[in-house]
């Protein structure tokens, strides 16, 4: 019996090789997901480039087979991505994205590598209930440590605040919405007392998923923004943010037992 090509991502378990990867690298950005085939990995075959969510399959140096996919921006679209990928039997994700920081002392160029997530997000709530936790599994986020302490990339773990958008939700007030809700005043110097480390939009319902789907999954982040000092993303680091996230991630899949 032949399996079917999902309608989302494009391709099905028949468009794999007889030993087929069960460890994706998931990027928002599908210029991302090609980067990181093409210059991370060996013997690169395209899958699909189906609706913006690319996807590559290919091997890692130590012959571990690997998917480099692509979840688009936000929760909603992840959460359809991560559904199909475990249905062709994808059992880690890591997720490799880009975050602004809220805490001082987690500079630009650095990385976040999220144990959990405070989860603000809509689609979280259609997977599980809002006191769901939204943790990321314990090994693979040690895994990631592990491979940026190796690289000698600067890194933080923990707390992420992951919520559903870039302006209103993450308190920017400099864009074409000033007048935030009453709620959303307030609500940065709120989490940096609660310790959360950062901003990003996907990792609370990628964790959430993880825990009701059984797989593993973690998160590793840029960070690309100073939030304690200005709304914008500073793009003279925004490529070392992103190479050092992506870095960590591939030697952590490489090194990862599975």
């Amino acid at each position: 019996m032949t399996s079917k090509r999902f309608y989302h991502i494009g391709f099905g378990q028949d468009d794999l090789d007889s030993s087929p990867p069960t460890i994706a690298l998931l990027s928002g950005d599908p210029e991302r997901s090609r980067f990181i085939a093409q210059t991370h990995l060996q013997d690169v075959r395209l899958l699909s480039e189906n609706r913006g969510l690319n996807s590559y399959v290919g091997y890692l140096p130590n012959g571990r087979p690997i998917l480099s996919a692509t979840s688009g921006m936000g929760a909603p679209s992840l959460s359809i991505v991560v559904n199909e990928l475990v249905q062709v039997g994808i059992q880690q994700i890591i997720r490799i994205g880009t975050c602004g920081s809220i805490q001082p002392y987690v500079p630009v160029g650095s990385i976040v590598i999220s144990s959990a997530a405070l989860c603000r997000q809509g689609a979280a709530n259609d997977i599980a209930p809002v006191e769901y936790p939204a943790a990321a599994d314990p090994f693979l986020t040690v895994a990631l440590a592990q491979a940026a302490r190796k690289l000698q990339i600067e890194h933080y773990i923990g707390i992420t605040a992951s919520v559903d958008t870039f302006y209103e939700g993450q308190e920017r007030t400099d864009s074409a919405n000033p007048n935030l809700m009453r709620s959303l005043y307030g609500i940065t110097e709120e989490y940096q007392r609660l310790n959360v480390l950062n901003y990003e939009m996907e990792c609370g319902t990628l964790f959430k998923m993880a825990g009701v789907y059984q797989f593993a999954a973690s998160a590793v982040c840029g960070v690309v923004a100073q939030r304690s000092v200005a709304e914008e993303i500073v793009l003279s680091q925004k490529e070392i943010a992103i190479n050092n996230a992506i870095a960590t991630a591939v030697h952590a899949a490489a090194n990862f037992e599975l």
